[in-house]
């Protein structure tokens, strides 16, 4: 293999206060490339089917016309991330036994709801632990130490860590010192994988989890919540501090900083995606929502009865449930990074 990529993602779903989200470890090779790819949203491809609804209809029904993973309609960021860089989408840890045939293209170690610390009664494996898998693979030469100094990493961690604080009657006012050990361990995390060998870490920063629909729908999905904001900015220094950190400890930019919250906020507030082919004309109401309270997208009756409603073109909302993007949504915040991708990977 004369490339290398690893990938780390959250998972956003729909509970818990500040937004549930997860870790995940992603390892993608090819022949043209290093690179990596993460997103906010990603294919939950490692948790089984009966616990997650993005495998239930009407989740892909945009693309690729079922359910398959995608807490979407369609495409997420790492699709396009992928397609920007030539690869195919790569096959789940879980799956790896399917074919070796597939690890060309990676790996993806992604278990949504989990985070750097443990989470849901320890029933998901937590970033450390999924670094485990993977440095496993290592120690298996599945991929060698040449692969990984032509490698590059992308890690995105925030929101399920913060949920099951205050599900276990953490208080709002200790949130930021628990925002600090999230980001500590975060850090540690990543000088971990530093020492792994890769060339190049990417950090993907928090969107602004007060605008999720969730949380949106107490204004009718006029305004976002400011205090929620607050306290994901504060993450998001914080990360932009240790990030700042581990490069002056390197000597060198082997860390660099994707602002996803810059992105959700523009495409947000301009109602349209960056370059103007696409306008929500309500981006904080999401397309697909329960039909009343106990309910949500996916969710069925007793009798196997749909229990949620769909708007007519998932491409005119940027929000497809209370807590993820559309495929449009995803395009026009990748639109919106693009740039920055182009700067990263521009000697890659």
């Amino acid at each position: 293999m004369e490339f290398l990529i690893l990938f780390f993602h959250c998972l956003l779903l729909t509970t818990g206060y500040l937004g549930v989200r997860g870790s995940s470890l992603t390892i993608t090779t090819t022949t043209t490339t290093t690179t990596t790819i993460t997103s906010m949203t990603i294919i939950n491809w490692n948790v089984r089917k009966s616990l997650s609804n993005s495998w239930s209809e009407p989740y892909g029904s945009t693309f690729p016309g079922k359910p398959a993973g995608r807490f979407s309609d369609g495409r997420i960021l790492t699709d396009y991330l992928a397609k920007f860089l030539g690869l195919k989408s790569p096959i789940a840890y879980t799956w790896m036994n399917l074919g070796k045939q597939k690890w060309l293209y990676g790996m993806n170690f992604a278990y949504g709801g989990s985070g750097v610390f443990n989470t849901f009664g320890d029933l998901l494996p937590n970033m450390s632990t999924q670094i485990d898998f993977f440095e496993k693979l290592i120690n298996d030469s599945v991929y060698t130490k040449w692969d990984l100094q032509s490698s590059a990493v992308h890690v995105s961690l925030a929101g399920n860590d913060y949920s099951t604080y205050l599900a276990n009657g953490g208080a709002f006012q200790g949130m930021a010192s628990f925002i600090s050990k999230v980001i500590n361990q975060l850090t540690v995390n990543l000088k971990r994988l530093r020492r792994l060998g890769p060339s190049k870490i990417v950090v993907t920063s928090l969107q602004p989890l007060g605008c999720l629909p969730r949380i949106t729908i107490t204004s009718s999905f006029q305004q976002c919540n400011t205090t929620e904001n607050v306290a994901v900015i504060y993450h998001n220094f914080l990360l932009k501090k240790a990030v700042a950190k581990l490069n002056n400890e390197t000597g060198n930019s082997t860390f660099f900083i994707v602002d996803l919250y810059s992105s959700f906020t523009n495409v947000i507030e301009n109602k349209r995606d960056y370059l103007g082919n696409l306008k929500f004309e309500t981006p904080l109401k999401p397309c697909c929502m329960g039909i009343s309270d106990g309910y949500s997208c996916g969710s069925v009756d007793d009798k196997g009865a749909k229990m949620y409603s769909v708007c007519n073109d998932p491409k005119s909302t940027f929000f497809w449930d209370s807590a993820h993007p559309t495929e449009a949504g995803w395009h026009a915040v990748f639109t919106t990074l693009k740039s920055s991708f182009d700067q990263i990977f521009k000697h890659q």
